[in-house]
């Protein structure tokens, strides 16, 4: 099992780098596979590129620590990091965005890193 939930948190980091470089490359292709399309003009460049370091760096976090053996500060940071996609969960619905990609992407992520983290602790 805990094979199993090494091969996960590694999907999970995949999946962090993977998004935080898209916001990187491609602003608005991201924010609108995110759930809520948005201009990469002007301001909305540099939140648009915030997002993507944010998702970018907390991959490389959990990686550091998966790559340390540390597999409770794993747990803890997929625990309190879920707070991430449900935070973007709520931006998605809270701007009339996406339902669909709310809930079927963010709050999926939620679960799953929170299932992970639990499953880490025991």
């Amino acid at each position: 099992m805990h094979i199993a939930l090494i091969v996960l948190v590694a999907l999970i980091v995949a999946g962090l780098l993977y998004v935080g470089v898209q916001f990187l490359r491609a602003p608005e292709a991201a924010a609108a596979g995110y759930g809520v399309p948005a201009s990469s003009r002007g301001d909305a460049r540099a939140y648009l590129s915030i997002k993507g370091m944010r998702d970018g760096v907390s991959g490389l976090i959990v990686l550091a620590l998966l790559l340390s053996g540390l597999d409770t500060a794993v747990a803890l940071f997929l625990l309190v990091g879920a707070l991430i996609p449900i935070g973007d969960a709520v931006i998605v619905l809270r701007n009339g965005g996406s339902r669909a990609l709310a809930y079927g992407m963010h709050a999926v992520t939620a679960v799953v890193m929170m299932v992970v983290g639990v499953l880490l602790l025991v």
